[in-house]
C-alpha cells in the first residue's frame, strides 16, 4: 500500500539530500567552532542513547537545513552550528546525510544552536523570509533556539510558545533546562582540547555536568587509582 509520504514524493520534483549542496558556502568562524560542536555531541550522547535505544536520531554540526526551494538551492537553507532531531534515521538509504531536508522528513529539530562570533545581529534578525530568527521561529520551528555568544561567554535560550519564541530565564545554577532532553544548557569555564575557554555545555537536571567520553574515562581511572591506594593502605596489593 502506498503511503501519503511516498505518493507526495512520487508526484513532486522536490530534491532530496543527495541533490542539494551540503554547505551554504560559509566558512568555519574560528578554531573553537568545531571543538565546541564535538563537545556538545560527545557529552549528550549517553542521554540520546537512552532516549533513542533504537538509534533513531541525528545531529547536525554546521549542516544545512533546507526549508524552501530556491535558486541557487543554498539560499533556501539555514546551517545551524549544532542541531538535534529525534525519531529520524541517522542515515538515509544507507548513505550519510548530506543535509536535513524538511520537505522530505517533516520533523523539526528539537533544538538548534548558533555560535555567535560577531554582534549577534544575524542570529536575532526577524526580517520575514530572510532573518535567521524569523526562519527558525516561523518556518523550521524547533521548540528551542539557543544563541551562544562566544566573546561574551553567554547564552540565550528561547522556547517556542504559542507560535513565538520567548526568552527563557536561567535557573539557580545559571542554566537553561531543555525538559525533553532531561538536560540543561549553560556556560562552563575550563580546558577542552588544549584550549582554556568558556564553553557551551550540558548538565543533567540535578546540576551535574555531563562528561565527554574522555572525561568519563579519566574519572574511572582516578576512581580506580583511589581504590588501589585504599587497598594498599590496608596491606592488600591490588590485583594480587
Amino acid at each position: 500500500m502506498t503511503s501519503a509520504t511516498d505518493l507526495f514524493t512520487d508526484l513532486t520534483p522536490f530534491p532530496d539530500h543527495t541533490q542539494l549542496p551540503e554547505s551554504d558556502g560559509t566558512f568555519v568562524k574560528n578554531f573553537q567552532e568545531h571543538p565546541q560542536s564535538i563537545l556538545l555531541t560527545d557529552s549528550i550522547k549517553p542521554i540520546l542513547e537512552k532516549r533513542h535505544p533504537d538509534g533513531q536520531y541525528c545531529i547536525g554540526q554546521d549542516s544545512s537545513i533546507y526549508w524552501r526551494i530556491t535558486d541557487p538551492p543554498e539560499k533556501g537553507a539555514e546551517a545551524p552550528d549544532w542541531f538535534y532531531v529525534g525519531n529520524v534515521p541517522p542515515t538515509l538509504d544507507g548513505q550519510t546525510r548530506r543535509s536535513y531536508v524538511l520537505w522530505r522528513e517533516f520533523i523539526a529539530p528539537l533544538i538548534v544552536l548558533e555560535f555567535v562570533f560577531g554582534d549577534g545581529t544575524q542570529e536575532r534578525d526577524k526580517t520575514p523570509w530572510k532573518g535567521k530568527f524569523w526562519i527558525y521561529e516561523q518556518v523550521i520551528r524547533p521548540p528551542f533556539y539557543g544563541i551562544y555568544e562566544v566573546n561574551k561567554a553567554s547564552v540565550e535560550v528561547y522556547e517556542l510558545i504559542g507560535g513565538e519564541y520567548h526568552l527563557l530565564t536561567a535557573n539557580e545554577h545559571g542554566h537553561y533546562p531543555i525538559p525533553p532532553l532531561e538536560a540543561e544548557l549553560g556556560i562552563w569555564q575550563g580546558q577542552y582540547q588544549n584550549m582554556e575557554l568558556p564553553w557551551l555545555r550540558w548538565w543533567d537536571l540535578q546540576g551535574n555536568l555531563l562528561l565527554t567520553g574522555e572525561e568519563r574515562a579519566e574519572q574511572e581511572r582516578q576512581r580506580a587509582d583511589r581504590l588501589a591506594e585504599q587497598l594498599r593502605s590496608l596491606g592488600i596489593e591490588p590485583n594480587a
